[in-house]
């Protein structure tokens, strides 16, 4: 299976085949509304600004894993992230990213890329890089910004 099998559920309910996606760059990210690491929405929006006409999609995740830091529904976090960062990149409905639950986009992009401490994201804002191919290139730490990802995206734009 690749990720274009895959499909996930947005905030309003619909499901997406990630098939959609398929010719485009995509981020993927796990993020969360209450986080220390919640202002890389700031780089996030300014990366999908400057090269989303070229071919860049960010796929936001939130997760409320991590310490409970993304709380409320969907809507409240769409709400929130629209209000104080300008985000027009769409976001997906709340997922798990690990355990028995964990979205299975998740296991496969875990499998794909191993973080420094194994499979498992260790925190909110992991980020996976993924070709115009469909290929997993590239895994970075929630504390890599999204500004320190720009030249990857370039190459592969």
């Amino acid at each position: 299976m690749g990720i274009y099998d895959y499909e996930a559920k947005k905030r309003d309910g619909s499901v997406v085949p990630l098939k959609e996606f398929e010719g485009k760059v995509l981020l993927i990210v796990n993020t969360a509304t209450g986080c220390g690491f919640t202002p890389q929405y700031k780089g996030l929006e300014e990366l999908y600004e400057k090269h989303h006409e070229k071919g860049l999609e960010i796929l936001d995740f939130p997760c409320n894993q991590f310490a409970g830091q993304a709380p409320g529904t969907d809507a409240e976090i769409h709400e929130f992230c629209t209000l104080k960062y300008n985000t027009q990149f769409d976001q997906f409905a709340k997922i798990d990213v690990n355990g028995e639950n964990e979205h299975p986009l998740y296991t496969y992009l875990k499998e794909q890329k191993k973080g420094l401490f194994g499979k498992a994201i260790k925190w909110n804002f992991t980020k996976f890089l993924v070709d115009r191919n469909g290929n997993v290139v590239k895994r970075y730490a929630p504390t890599t910004t999204p500004e320190n990802i720009e030249e990857d995206i370039l190459k592969l734009l």
